[in-house]
């Protein structure tokens, strides 16, 4: 399924609270981590997609890169967002030339942006049916959002190799550390910080992509409300930790009882976006779903979405089939950081010599 080159790439993931970035290696038919970094973002660096603060966004590479050790100055990176589109259309069977030669004016009618403005490419998920159709995955970012991502990676020293789309890496991941069969159906949540990823696979097939303007970062500010604690504190309390000595032993009821209604907010979001793949759909079925991204270690998280959704729900592991070289680092760290490396290490498997 996958064809290993020798070249490795660095995986780089910037989000809009912090900036993870991973090589792997080949290792048998699977890979291994060589090399782990991150590094944390001040606040409003990037908002909103928009990157606010160069420089330090710069910085942040660089120091992850350097805490990783890595021998490549190759990036495989991501974006998502209001500036991001991704449409699956079905258009008359052709020949890929002719693809090639059409796109451009196909893709007009579902962009909803200047098509000069834009980088555009495209994937075929079914060749010609007996319909005499076929299903296109088109992809189009808008082109002053990749220059911000060059030029925040070529500041650093490193080079930008491809640009992918966050919720694809995330399935890049899923695929090869689960390896579904054809006839499986899952949902992949990319809890980040401030969006949402949603990636709905049929077997290794995206069939249905949104990006939802929610995230962990709620979580965050209502306990740091709450409790008048700063933002780093309220991080901890998040995903279980404790806000200082002074209050150690109990959470209070109140950070509960907030962290619930955000939850309750967030889940109905995601379950609009749910109803309308179910509406759409040919087949509806879904067999469940996987949490990714920082916000899914939040505690009992895993428990709500099953309650409400009423379907099987589990943490992704992207080290199910990923080795970690005792270069990466703690492994018990970088293990219990897993769900939030799902999209660094669905980046760092594309290969420097498979692009």
């Amino acid at each position: 399924m996958f064809s290993f080159g020798k070249k490795t790439v660095i995986g780089l993931d910037i989000g809009s609270s912090q900036v993870k970035a991973v090589e792997l290696e080949p290792h048998g038919s699977n890979f291994r981590l060589r090399g782990f970094g991150f590094a944390l973002l001040p606040p409003e660096a990037i908002v909103q997609g928009s990157f606010m603060n160069a420089p330090a966004i710069s910085a942040a590479i660089s120091e992850a890169c350097a805490m990783g050790g890595f021998k490549s100055k190759d990036v495989v990176t991501s974006v998502s967002g209001h500036s991001v589109i991704v449409k699956r259309i079905t258009l008359p069977a052709q020949s890929k030339e002719e693809l090639e030669e059409s796109i451009r004016w196909e893709a007009e009618q579902y962009i909803p942006f200047d098509i000069n403005e834009v980088n555009l490419d495209h994937q075929i998920l079914r060749e010609s049916g007996v319909d005499g159709q076929m299903d296109v995955l088109l992809v189009a970012a808008k082109k002053d959002l990749i220059d911000d991502y060059v030029s925040v990676i070529t500041e650093a020293g490193l080079s930008l190799l491809v640009m992918d789309v966050d919720a694809f890496a995330v399935g890049n991941m899923y695929q090869h550390n689960y390896q579904p069969s054809d006839d499986t159906t899952v949902a992949l949540l990319d809890l980040g910080a401030s969006v949402i990823n949603m990636n709905v696979m049929s077997g290794s097939v995206p069939v249905f992509t949104r990006d939802i303007t929610s995230g962990g970062n709620q979580y965050t500010e209502e306990i740091q409300k709450t409790l008048g604690i700063s933002f780093e504190e309220a991080e901890r309390i998040k995903v279980g930790g404790r806000p200082g000595e002074a209050s150690k032993d109990v959470v209070p009821q109140e950070v509960e009882e907030s962290m619930r209604e955000v939850s309750e907010t967030m889940l109905a979001e995601i379950q609009r976006s749910l109803d309308f793949y179910r509406a759409t759909a040919t087949s509806s079925r879904l067999e469940r779903l996987l949490l990714c991204g920082g916000a899914a270690r939040v505690p009992g998280l895993e428990r709500i979405f099953h309650d409400r959704l009423e379907i099987p729900v589990e943490i992704a592991n992207p080290f199910q089939r990923v080795d970690i070289a005792s270069s990466a680092g703690d492994e018990e760290m970088i293990r219990e950081l897993g769900p939030s490396l799902c999209t660094a290490i669905g980046l760092g498997m594309r290969r420097g010599d498979d692009t």
